[in-house]
């Protein structure tokens, strides 16, 4: 993922309480900051995950290639 520099800007989000209790209990978050943050940063995660699974069966690969050769020092 891409770390870009990022300015903290106040922003005023109407959110569902429940559900940010529910995600700071289960996460053991101190603030509802914190868990939003962690939720964000797991929703980018799967996001790209995602992203990767659409490749399958995509990408065409050489049938003789050693994997292992490849690993070896020698």
């Amino acid at each position: 993922m891409c770390e870009r520099l990022v300015y903290p800007v106040a922003t005023n989000l109407a959110l569902d309480d429940k559900l940010i209790v529910k995600a700071q209990e289960l996460g053991k978050h101190s603030s509802k900051k914190d868990a939003v943050t962690a939720a964000l940063k797991e929703y980018i995660q799967h996001r790209e995950q995602l992203r990767v699974l659409e490749l399958f069966g995509k990408i065409s690969f050489a049938k003789g290639y050693d994997y292992k050769k490849q690993r070896s020092r020698a």
